[in-house]
């Protein structure tokens, strides 16, 4: 069936646009990543489209041969040193292709940077005991698997396994819907440096999406000797609440996966984690997040800046 408007006689408008893509040995092929870039620094969503063989990245026993063509969703995106853009899967649990799902209940926190570099991070959520501590661990066998490239595993041994590698998909398109509008930046203590609340508020109000891009939310991953470098993270927002007389506007934002901000962008042991958090035009950002390891939740509270956007 042909996908229609409400008016039911023109073909929907496709809001996405390919800004970047690279071949299999992750060398420019169109677009550029300063396109990229200055997308995800609009607010843009993210996806990547990638394509391989079935019996050389699901099942190397298989003798089915046929290509696959995959479309994931990077809900979260960081913008790191104003010049470098990284993508989370942050819903996803582990599929089994074609059948349904993993062998195990745990999140898939894919990582794709913009030079195709990837990552995943993988916390079980079905309270197995964890054999081992957190720290290096040895890499996988891909033998079977030529076009995987394992450069380090974590903590293989714990509740959150972690590890980076590059895989050589066919090809890798950067797609991006850039049609976000910023109607609020604020300072950390909540002073406005362009567009304001009540825009905001009418935004919403009128039924928009809202979607934030939080200043150094990952700072304090880096650890007290690290240099922080700086970034962005950008969430999607789904529940929004304005008190009329004081004023505030505050959000809940879709579930946030934390990583030490590096470019590229890595997991590395102890080096990252996930949660929830509700974001407020004062700057404040209530923090309910989880410890990937030990799956106890734990509250806290942190100043940023922030930028707005709605559609």
């Amino acid at each position: 069936m042909k996908h229609v408007t409400a008016r039911g006689n023109e073909p929907a408008k496709n809001h996405w646009k390919n800004v970047l893509t690279l071949d299999r040995e992750r060398r420019l092929v169109s677009g550029t990543a300063e396109a990229l870039v200055a997308a995800i620094r609009r607010g843009a969503d993210l996806r990547v489209y990638t394509e391989f063989r079935h019996n050389e990245h699901i099942d190397t026993t298989s003798t089915d041969a046929q290509l696959i063509k995959e479309a994931a969703d990077f809900r979260v995106t960081y913008l790191l040193e104003d010049r470098w853009v990284a993508g989370i899967i942050n819903l996803r649990q582990p599929i089994e292709l074609p059948i349904g799902f993993g062998p195990r209940p745990s999140m898939s926190f894919f990582l794709y940077n913009q030079d195709g570099k990837q990552a995943i991070a993988r916390p079980y959520l079905d309270g197995q005991p964890a054999t081992g501590g957190p720290g290096p661990s040895p890499l996988d066998d891909h033998s079977q698997m030529p076009k995987y490239h394992q450069s380090d595993a974590w903590d293989q041994r714990t509740n959150a396994p972690s590890s980076n590698f590059a895989y050589d998909f066919e090809v890798y398109k950067y797609w991006v819907c850039d049609d976000w509008q910023e109607v609020l930046a604020h300072t950390a203590e909540g002073k406005v440096d362009s567009g304001s609340v009540g825009a905001l508020e009418e935004a919403f109000a009128g039924g928009r999406e809202v979607k934030v891009g939080i200043v150094g939310l990952c700072a304090d991953l880096a650890g007290a000797s690290a240099e922080v470098v700086s970034h962005e993270v950008f969430v999607h927002c789904g529940s929004c609440y304005y008190y009329t007389e004081s004023k505030l506007f505050m959000a809940a934002a879709q579930p946030v996966v934390r990583v030490q901000p590096a470019i590229p962008l890595r997991y590395r042991s102890e080096g990252w984690d996930f949660g929830w958090l509700m974001p407020r035009t004062d700057g404040h950002v209530a923090r309910w997040l989880l410890d990937p390891y030990t799956l106890k939740f734990s509250r806290s509270n942190q100043r940023h800046a922030i930028r707005w956007f709605v559609r």
